[in-house]
């Protein structure tokens, strides 16, 4: 009897498609969603923290660019460090990732909710965000396919949307005799480089669209291609527009006390951003776009999070029914239906409380990345490794920068922060410890032999089947 091969997912995005997706769960209009909350931690000086925010995600993306070639395959950080430190160490950083993955969604469904609610006050936020998970799951069972349409339609409404606001903002900058000077917002304010730290601090989360990339490793067409390029595309690309938009926002918008600025205005700053540049026009735009930027980064997340249980699943270190595929669309819908259930504590969560566990949790698997790529590439388990010039700084001092700065970024964090980190972390090591009977049987690990993965370079056509 032939051997039933193992699940695959279906293989059906190209370059373009990856870092579309990447962009869509950044979401180019996420510059707002923490606008108010950093620039009042900073200052007024979000831009700054935006540039450092952004080197230290590239030294980063390089990381995740080079574990994708050695792990082409769903799973993401938790797939790099358990290949690279073993199944116990693999859970952890999986553990806390999907900390940030299952806030990512609650985070776009909040604020589609507050937008709305702002925009209409006789309509609670807990209706239009309840109606926003139910619809994003249905697209995420139907397919990848109609995911990364739906994402290509998303961005493009929300850049026109963004870059009609920089367009605004600069006029508005230019009539204004008291605007900042143009270098002023990347200036540290009077507390120095310390809130800095913190705002970059939070703004991670506004960079997962690249590790977003990497859990699409086994519907990519040429992954060992495709998914390194696509993350350092995103990052570059999202970064860039972040910097921009914070950058003219700033000319055109300058309170003189952050500190003082209402929480609404806080927690809307697009809408008050809209109006005071645009006027009552633009600002119903700008809400517009932001429910279609928020449904797009809520779709792309909630995928996200399904390949990483279902990766988890599969490995049978969570629950098998979370491994299955849906014999219909090919999808992982025990895996969604479990990320959609979660999304519901959005209903009475706050929009800082999010925010800052979505950092938390992003930057421990980044910094375990950058770890495993030292750890692979230089210390292999087999063979000397890279050992050469070339191969230490690009496998040796580059991923050391990466740790470090993510280090940094995140003892920068609120104290309250740490407490729940902790608090999952230990509700992570007391999973482990049930699934191997406290530690007396070893974690499950990921198989990578040749018989069982496919040929990741090939096109694959589903008329003609698998290579």
């Amino acid at each position: 009897m032939a051997q039933q091969s193992a699940p695959h997912l279906t293989r059906a995005l190209g370059l373009t498609g990856l870092t579309l997706f990447g962009l869509s769960y950044m979401a180019v209009g996420t510059v707002f969603t923490t606008y108010g909350i950093v620039n009042q931690v900073t200052e007024g000086r979000l831009p700054l923290s935006y540039v450092v925010a952004l080197v230290a995600m590239l030294f980063t993306a390089l990381s995740y660019a080079a574990m994708v070639h050695k792990f082409p395959v769903a799973g993401s950080s938790y797939t790099y460090v358990q290949q690279s430190f073993g199944g116990t160490v693999g859970f952890l950083a999986g553990w806390l990732l999907m900390l940030d993955y299952l806030f990512i969604p609650m985070l776009n469904f909040l604020i589609l909710g507050l937008y709305v609610s702002g925009q209409f006050p006789s309509i609670p936020m807990q209706i239009p965000a309840f109606i926003a998970i139910v619809v994003i799951y249905i697209f995420n069972i139907l397919g990848i396919k109609l995911a990364s349409r739906f994402n290509i339609a998303t961005v493009a409404v929300s850049t026109a949307v963004v870059a009609t606001f920089g367009i605004l903002a600069l006029k508005s900058a230019i009539g204004d005799p008291e605007a900042p000077g143009l270098l002023e917002p990347f200036l540290p304010g009077s507390q120095g480089f310390s809130p800095i730290l913190t705002g970059a601090a939070i703004l991670a989360l506004s960079f997962l669209g690249f590790d977003a990339v990497s859990t699409l490793s086994e519907e990519a067409k040429r992954p060992n291609r495709d998914i390194p390029r696509a993350i350092i595309l995103t990052t570059l690309l999202g970064g860039g527009i972040f910097i921009l938009v914070s950058w003219v926002g700033a000319l055109a918008y300058h309170p003189d006390d952050w500190s003082a600025v209402p929480s609404e205005v806080l927690d809307s700053a697009g809408v008050v951003l809209a109006n005071f540049v645009g006027g009552d026009v633009f600002g119903v735009i700008m809400v517009i776009a932001t429910i279609a930027g928020c449904l797009g980064s809520g779709l792309a997340g909630q995928v996200s999070v399904s390949r990483i249980l279902f990766s988890m699943g599969r490995d049978e270190i969570l629950p098998r029914p979370l491994g299955r595929l849906s014999r219909r669309f090919k999808t992982p819908v025990i895996a969604t239906s479990v990320v959609s259930v979660i999304a519901l504590s959005c209903l009475f969560l706050s929009l800082d409380q999010v925010a800052f566990m979505v950092s938390f949790g992003a930057l421990a698997a980044f910094s375990m990345v950058n770890l495993s790529v030292i750890r692979t590439y230089l210390f292999p388990a087999k063979g000397t490794g890279e050992r050469s010039v070339t191969g230490i700084i690009r496998y040796g001092l580059l991923p050391l920068i990466g740790f470090g700065l993510c280090i940094w970024l995140w003892t920068s964090l609120e104290p309250f922060t740490w407490v729940i980190g902790g608090i999952w972390a230990i509700i992570g090591v007391g999973i482990l410890a049930a699934k191997t009977h406290f530690f007396s049987r070893p974690v499950p690990t990921m198989d990578f032999s040749e018989a069982d993965v496919p040929d990741l370079n090939a096109v694959t056509h589903p008329e003609r089947g698998h290579k």
